[in-house]
C-alpha cells in the first residue's frame, strides 16, 4: 500500500479570498460549502486540489514549496499577462530572448509560483 496526495495545503490570511484567486488561475471550482469568512476553502481543478487554511500569522519568508504552472491552450507570456490581470505580481522574470525560461509571480497574498512554457512551446 502507498499514499496519495489529497491536497496541497496553503496557509493564508483569508482562505476564501485566496482560494477564489486560485480557482480563477486553475479554472477550478471552490467547494459548494465554502463561503467568505470560512477558515478553510478547497479548490478542485483538473491538475490539483488545493486546500487553503486561515492562520493568524502572515507570510514572512520565501516559500519552501511552490507551484509550477504550465499553460494550457496558449503560451507562457499570455498566461503571465492573464495572471497579472487577476492580481498576481511579478517577482522575477527569468524569460530569455530565445523563448526559454520562466516567470516567478506571487499570488494576492505573496506566495510565489512559477509560470513555465506550454507543452507546445517546449516541443518547439
Amino acid at each position: 500500500m502507498t499514499s496519495l496526495v489529497r491536497h496541497l495545503t496553503i496557509d493564508c490570511t483569508d482562505a476564501y479570498r485566496l482560494a477564489s484567486f486560485w480557482a480563477q488561475v486553475l479554472d477550478g471550482s471552490l467547494a459548494e460549502d465554502d463561503l467568505p469568512g470560512d477558515p478553510e476553502a478547497t479548490v478542485t481543478s483538473a491538475g490539483a486540489a488545493l486546500l487553503f487554511i486561515t492562520v493568524p500569522e502572515a507570510k514572512t519568508v520565501k516559500n519552501r514549496v511552490h507551484l509550477d504552472l504550465q499553460p494550457q491552450g496558449w503560451g507562457r507570456d499570455e498566461e503571465v499577462e492573464r495572471l497579472l490581470a487577476l492580481g498576481a505580481t511579478m517577482v522575477a522574470d527569468h524569460r530569455r530572448a530565445d523563448g526559454t525560461g520562466w516567470a516567478t509571480l506571487a499570488d494576492i497574498e505573496g506566495n510565489e509560483f512559477c509560470v513555465e512554457r506550454s507543452a507546445a512551446e517546449r516541443a518547439g
